[in-house]
């Protein structure tokens, strides 16, 4: 058990019977009545973000998470294979927890897995930018280029993505795995 004054972005905490990891908080203090700390949490299962407050009494059950660097290696049709880099172990993990994320994975990227104190994978952590190949898109129109919106892309991975007008089938772009948008072409 924790007090909120331990609270830090990354920390994740057994609440309302499931695992959440703090996005963000403030302690507040105002002139009249008690302190208390306001906060967004990510449910680690489903990714939903809730807004809660907690008493500065209040305690916390703070979850122990060790990070693992794992290697994707595929996907078998049930299941993502991850292998241990020291090891080469294999590990298979339930496609729940890659959810919104099944676009950006690329065979050989190195992961970070997030496993609790009884061994169990609560999350996966991707490289902050991931590089695919534009496989279809509109064609180029001159005289495009000075509009502020874009064009729909389909990267060579399925993901559906909005690109700048200059790009074209078969050009390379940086992906923010963080919020899948488009950052540049390579």
């Amino acid at each position: 058990m924790v007090s909120t004054s331990d609270i830090r972005n990354g920390m994740i905490i057994k609440f309302k019977n499931d695992l959440y990891e703090f996005i963000e908080f403030l302690h507040v203090k105002p002139g009249k009545g008690a302190a208390f700390v306001r906060s967004k949490l990510k449910n680690i299962k489903t990714g939903k973000v809730i807004d809660n407050t907690f008493r500065v009494s209040e305690k916390l059950d703070e979850v122990r998470v060790e990070k693992h660097k794992k290697e994707y290696l595929y996907f078998d049709g049930n299941f993502y294979v991850f292998m241990d880099t020291t090891s080469y172990e294999q590990i298979s993990v339930d496609p729940v927890l890659l959810i919104g994320k099944e676009n950006l994975i690329i065979e050989n990227m190195i992961v970070t897995m997030k496993i609790d104190d009884e061994d169990n994978i609560i999350g996966l952590e991707l490289p902050i930018s991931v590089i695919q190949e534009i496989a279809e898109c509109e064609p180029n129109v001159k005289g495009n280029s000075a509009s502020v919106s874009g064009k729909k892309a389909i990267t060579d991975r399925g993901l559906d993505i909005n690109v700048p007008f200059f790009i074209e089938v078969g050009d390379k772009i940086k992906i923010d795995t963080r919020n899948g948008k488009y950052q540049e072409r390579v």
